[in-house]
């Protein structure tokens, strides 16, 4: 089993997210991101799908994802054919010994400060998945309370449109 990220255009309409998560359910994948938003063309949505599956597995989903009707182009990106971004938000009981540490972090990581309040914190910041990753963990002895991601954001580059 291997990642695989797939970009796909599909109709904005009520229902496709249903169908396309139905396709990976059958098949007993575990979506791990899933990020949907419409696009330039307010009639199409992109959604970004994150999903653990065999490499030929996956190019089966992919063909049966371009068979749905409401479905308009489905490509997998590699991560060095595209642009990836998420964002979190992360809040952490932040008592007045341990901001400044946790601050420290954040400038480090180009994290803004988002909420502030007398016992709490909330930070967001945004990047690559790893840099998330490596963020949230530096941050887990601070009494992590809550933590959002947003999913992985893709987009290919130069000139390819996906």
């Amino acid at each position: 089993m291997s990642t695989h990220t797939l970009s796909a255009l599909v109709e904005n309409k009520p229902g496709v997210l249903a169908h396309v998560a139905g396709l990976f359910s059958r098949r007993s994948f575990n979506i791990s991101s899933l990020a949907v938003g419409p696009t330039a063309d307010e009639q199409v949505s992109r959604m970004t799908i994150v999903v653990d599956a065999a490499s030929t597995t996956i190019e089966q989903v992919i063909r049966q994802l371009d068979k749905l009707v409401r479905v308009i182009k489905v490509v997998e990106l590699a991560d060095d054919a595209a642009v990836e971004r998420e964002l979190a938000l992360v809040k952490l009981a932040a008592d007045p010994a341990g901001r400044a540490q946790i601050l420290q972090i954040a400038e480090h990581y180009m994290a803004r400060v988002v909420d502030y309040g007398s016992d709490s914190l909330m930070l967001q910041v945004h990047g690559s998945s790893e840099k998330l990753d490596a963020f949230i963990d530096l941050l887990r002895p601070f009494k992590l309370s809550e933590l959002v991601r947003s999913g992985k954001l893709l987009m290919a580059r130069g000139q390819r449109v996906t």
